[in-house]
């Protein structure tokens, strides 16, 4: 396995974040690509090249690109606009030398009815547009248990479609455990969020830092081990007064754990 860090989290722009990336000497970044300077539409030739050069140039690589509009893919009519902008961060990703774009589609629901029809048409349609691309579309784990979301891609009949694992998103929001949760979608996992919390009163939560949250990292990473997993823990930290320091604190965390199982390299 090896470690990668969310580019955001670090709160220093797209320069200083890579450079504060290759300091703690992790191995890829994730950054978004549906907003700012590298949003597919602000992204020349020219900029492609020069954003390659500085991830390149500091030994590191784009571990995934974020997708997620914040919209979900759960309106007919907004999706002929979002799923067409999810086809672009896909391209974009490609000449990033990156096959992995993840996002949130919305919650899935358990039961058949017509939003969970309009959310399979969407996703059979970005399936079907990676699959062409040589590229994954990745679903993050969150709303909904893992065997809801499992039994969901399965029904697509499309590769293209897979999983961002998120355990902490599981543990916080949908009250299911990773390990379980690894039963349905292990399969499908291309990419992982690193990120730990717990669940606060009704429908709340609290992120908190790896190893002190309701993940129990010590199953967790042997379970995503045997679920065949070898790809990126990529840290996303959203809170918090210091992003460096708990980044920092987060790669030792994980180094320590898949050193211990044998399961990290670079």
């Amino acid at each position: 396995m090896k470690i990668g860090a969310m580019l955001e989290s670090f709160r220093l722009g797209f320069r200083g974040g890579v450079e504060k990336a290759a300091s703690l000497g992790i191995e890829g970044i994730q950054a978004y690509a549906t907003y700012g300077e590298l949003a597919p539409e602000n992204m020349t030739e020219d900029k492609i090249r020069e954003t390659l050069d500085i991830v390149k140039s500091n030994g590191l690589v784009f571990s995934a690109l974020c997708g997620d509009f914040g919209h979900g893919f759960m309106n007919a009519d907004e999706n002929k606009i979002y799923v067409e902008k999810s086809k672009r961060v896909l391209d974009l990703a490609k000449k990033l030398d990156c096959n992995v774009v993840t996002t949130h589609i919305g919650t899935v629901p358990a039961e058949e009815n017509e939003t969970k029809e309009i959310m399979r048409k969407a996703c059979r349609e970005l399936a079907e547009y990676a699959d062409s691309v040589g590229a994954a579309f990745a679903v993050e784990t969150g709303p909904e248990t893992g065997k809801v979301l499992g039994e969901f891609l399965d029904s697509l009949g499309a590769g293209g479609v897979r999983v961002n694992f998120d355990p902490a998103n599981l543990v916080m929001v949908a009250g299911d455990r990773p390990e379980n949760a690894l039963k349905y979608l292990g399969k499908y996992i291309v990419h992982t969020h690193a990120k730990d919390g717990i669940p606060v009163g009704h429908n709340g939560y609290l992120e908190v830092p790896l190893g002190q949250g309701g993940v129990h990292y010590d199953t967790y990473i042997p379970a995503l081990h045997y679920a065949g997993f070898d790809g990126f823990l990529t840290i996303e930290r959203e809170c918090g007064d210091t992003p460096e320091k708990d980044i920092g604190m987060a790669v030792d965390f994980l180094r320590a754990i898949t050193e211990r199982y044998g399961y990290y390299h670079k």
